[in-house]
């Protein structure tokens, strides 16, 4: 039997939070090196179909696919479509989908894929290796649409000045290598000893979420999960980040009556019925256990919640906080 390659955040927690049965149908909407798919097939004589965009960790899910033979389905798509490519598979419910958010530690690791800093590689970022690259929109956007990119997605306060230093730059070279344009932010931030986080870590952190359109395929994963979950089904998501983790608080608040229940003192209003029910008033972060083994699980926060009888909720990307970006134009899936 081959061991897993890594130990995903939160595992227990999530597994506490789906209560896998015999019999049951699970969604991994972020299969990665398959950490939660394993630990739900190992968990009950359940199937689980695994969703990822990264073609490289659906060809590294062969080994596990073939350990838990008929019993788990690898999907290369994006999670933001998964009701679509679940349907498509002839399942029109499930009992339960777990979202792990956010980049792999594998891609970050990969030089070549241009998600870090720490190695010099192609300027890239790209989870599915379609449409734009990092690069590209380092070299083609207007120093008004890169300046919007980085105070968004990466809450860079010097976002305005990083992006005219990087239109700067790319007038004498176009940048092609991460190291590249980690120096050019790194000369208009500076670095102090005392600084915890390296000066580029926003801007890499905001080209890569642009890139990949992660807070919109979060929003519609999560109006997919919605779609498919059967009554009871449970929507577990695991975020690293204050974006991400507002996304999913705000989906699950405006659904389970929480948003009404915000101020007695406001005048009624006609609410939908909730659509999720609670399993807990807080996210639930990693164990002290966990973070000393896994400094990664410390930013780490799940949310997650019942599905009831009620229909879905229209999907309203405004009221998540998912903001307008310049358009992406040739942005693959």
């Amino acid at each position: 039997m081959s061991k897993p390659a890594h130990i995903p955040v939160m595992l227990d927690d999530v597994l506490d939070a789906l209560q896998p049965k015999d019999g049951g149908l699970y969604i991994d909407g972020t299969f990665g090196a398959g950490g939660y798919t394993r630990g739900i097939l190992g968990s009950a004589d359940c199937a689980v179909l695994a969703i990822d965009r990264d073609p490289n960790a659906i060809l590294r899910g062969r080994d596990l696919q073939s350990e838990f033979a008929g019993r788990l389905t690898l999907i290369e798509g994006c999670f933001g479509d998964m009701a679509t490519l679940v349907r498509a598979l002839g399942h029109e419910a499930v009992d339960g989908v777990v979202l792990d958010l956010g980049v792999s530690s594998m891609q970050l690791d990969q030089a070549e894929r241009g998600f870090s800093f720490q190695k010099d590689g192609p300027l890239d970022m790209r989870m599915s290796g379609q449409g734009l690259s990092a690069a590209d929109v380092c070299n083609t956007f207007d120093e008004r649409d890169l300046a919007r990119i980085i105070a968004v997605y990466g809450e860079e306060k010097r976002a305005r000045a990083v992006a005219k230093a990087i239109v700067a730059a790319r007038e004498e070279v176009a940048f092609e290598r991460t190291l590249a344009l980690a120096n050019t932010v790194e000369r208009v931030i500076g670095r102090r000893p005392q600084d915890r986080i390296h000066p580029a870590t926003r801007t890499f952190q905001a080209l890569r979420m642009f890139v990949n359109d992660e807070l919109g395929q979060l929003a519609q994963g999560l109006a997919g999960a919605e779609s498919l979950l059967r009554p009871e089904g449970i929507l577990a998501a695991v975020a690293f980040h204050s974006l991400e983790d507002r996304v999913v608080k705000r989906f699950f608040t405006a659904r389970t009556g929480r948003a009404a229940r915000a101020n007695r003192f406001a005048p009624e209003r006609n609410e939908t019925e909730p659509s999720f029910r609670e399993l807990a008033h807080k996210a639930r972060k990693a164990s002290e256990a966990e973070t000393d083994i896994n400094p990664r699980s410390r930013s780490a926060k799940l949310r997650a919640a019942a599905r009831t009888l009620a229909p879905v909720v229209p999907l309203d990307l405004a009221a998540l906080g998912v903001a307008r970006m310049p358009t992406m134009v040739g942005m693959g899936a």
